[in-house]
């Protein structure tokens, strides 16, 4: 069975961005760079298309991670051996900062945001229950 998880949008990543680079576009436009202000536009399209896109496909005993047209990658779920919560602000497939770190070992892994988180982690659990599950501690 086929199961889809789209990734969480957090304001801690998009607001920042959007102010930052809205603001940027706007100065180019008061002054008069087109083709600057064009270029801040397209990627600026790119980005949010990376953020809308970007989502989590459980199939079988494989993960698919997809985000965009550009990044696409498989995960053999038997292969996984920790789900740690993380914060971690690395570039990633994640469009929010509430991150999940699916670790292979300790130097393969990859950060990413499912909105339902919890689900997602059971999910993986019950296609592999040898996952060691670490989470942060509530404040």
């Amino acid at each position: 069975m086929k199961q889809e998880f789209r990734s969480k949008i957090g304001l801690g990543l998009a607001l920042p961005i959007g102010i930052i680079w809205g603001g940027v576009t706007v100065l180019l436009i008061y002054q008069e760079i087109w083709w600057m202000a064009a270029f801040m536009l397209l990627l600026l399209s790119w980005i949010t298309h990376l953020f809308l896109t970007t989502k989590y496909i459980l199939e079988g005993d494989t993960l698919h991670i997809q985000s965009g047209f550009l990044y696409k990658k498989k995960l053999n779920i038997s292969e996984v051996q920790k789900i740690i919560e993380s914060n971690n602000p690395l570039s990633s497939p994640a469009a929010s900062l509430d991150r999940l770190e699916i670790r292979k070992t300790p130097w393969d892994y990859v950060l990413i945001s499912p909105k339902q988180k919890e689900d997602f982690i059971q999910a993986m659990l019950e296609k592999n229950p040898n996952i060691e599950v670490k989470r942060r501690k509530k404040k």
